[in-house]
């Protein structure tokens, strides 16, 4: 009998075995007895529960009907040199496998938003620590990359020369937005604030909140944050899934290829103090935007506009790129009776 026969025999007496069990029966040393479990586990005849020296072993037939014994919460710091994403989040699936149970749209949001964020972290935060907690309570999976670098707005402002990191947050929501163009496209925040129920950035005094299920977002000053926390959540039984989020941004050519060429602009963000806004302002909102084809402006909650603003962007802005869509959506009367006054001269 081999020795995996030896340690698989183990299982017709016990349904949970340890390392200790293991190197009862084959009378050996405990890091031979750890290194065999280890290879049953990577073919996929064992699957480790738990980590350290409370971990213990179950053969997969009872794992599929005992999911109770995993654990629900993944946390740990690691060490930012020559980390890499998928390394991570092999980890993060290893300790909780019940995330590979999950429907498919929300397995493949998570990836997705996970992958994104936590490259953000390895690659702009120049922090040398970054913190990783995820979740899988009361139907919702949550997951949280913590770093202590230079602050996702502060980096923003800095690298592309904007007067402050509210400027920074405004771009930031546009999408496109990277300090890194050769090797990023500065769509993955955007497209992961938009794949959950809620999404938030908190930076140096500064708490941007995304929550898609009030169609909400909201900026907040609170306690100074050094460097950057990312929180995403989802309901596992959310019916969104991230093709159709990509499709809602994304406008087909003329030969079918599809590229993100939409974005919408919650208008609000722009109109501090809320009954006028300016010409200089209108060119804030609209820094950017000639690389989209089609720009939602959305009004809520902004009951008047400048006649400088509402001219600068649906006359000045319109007429130098005719190309580009323009549409607005959300408006009370009064906004909408000035940007149908500039409209037309």
């Amino acid at each position: 009998m081999t020795t995996d026969e030896k340690i698989l025999k183990i299982f017709e007496k016990k349904e949970k075995v340890t390392t200790v069990d293991v190197v009862t029966v084959l009378n050996t040393s405990r890091q031979y007895a750890s290194k065999k479990l280890s290879e049953l586990v990577r073919r996929n005849k064992l699957i480790k529960v738990g980590s350290t020296r409370n971990a213990f072993y179950v053969k997969p037939e009872y794992a599929s009907d005992h999911f109770d014994i995993f654990p629900n919460r993944f946390q740990k710091i690691f060490i930012n040199k020559k980390l890499e994403e998928h390394i991570v989040l092999s980890e993060i699936e290893n300790y909780l496998p019940t995330l590979l149970k999950l429907d498919e749209n929300i397995k493949n949001i998570f990836i997705y938003a996970f992958s994104e964020i936590m490259n953000n972290a390895i690659e702009h935060s120049q922090s040398e620590k970054i913190q990783i907690i995820v979740s899988l309570e009361k139907k919702t999976l949550s997951f949280v990359v913590n770093d202590f670098g230079v602050g996702v707005f502060r980096n923003i402002m800095n690298k592309k020369s904007l007067n402050s990191e509210l400027e920074a947050i405004q771009d930031l929501l546009k999408g496109k937005t990277t300090t890194m163009p050769r090797s990023h496209s500065g769509e993955g925040i955007f497209f992961t604030s938009k794949a959950g129920d809620l999404f938030s950035l908190d930076s140096y005094g500064y708490k941007l909140i995304v929550d898609n299920k009030k169609k909400d977002i909201f900026l907040v000053n609170k306690r100074k944050k050094e460097g950057t926390k990312v929180e995403f959540s989802i309901n596992i039984d959310s019916n969104l899934h991230l093709n159709d989020i990509f499709k809602k941004y994304t406008i087909p050519d003329k030969y079918g290829d599809s590229g993100f060429d939409k974005t919408e602009i919650k208008i609000k963000l722009y109109a501090f103090g809320g009954v006028f806004i300016s010409r200089s302002q209108a060119r804030r909102v609209l820094s950017g935007l000639d690389k989209f084809k089609l720009i939602v402006l959305d009004f809520d909650k902004v009951p008047l506009v400048g006649q400088a603003f509402a001219d600068e962007i649906f006359r000045v802005f319109k007429n130098k790129y005719p190309e580009i869509k323009i549409e607005s959506i959300n408006t009370n009367e009064a906004v909408q009776f000035m940007i149908d006054r500039v409209a037309e001269i």
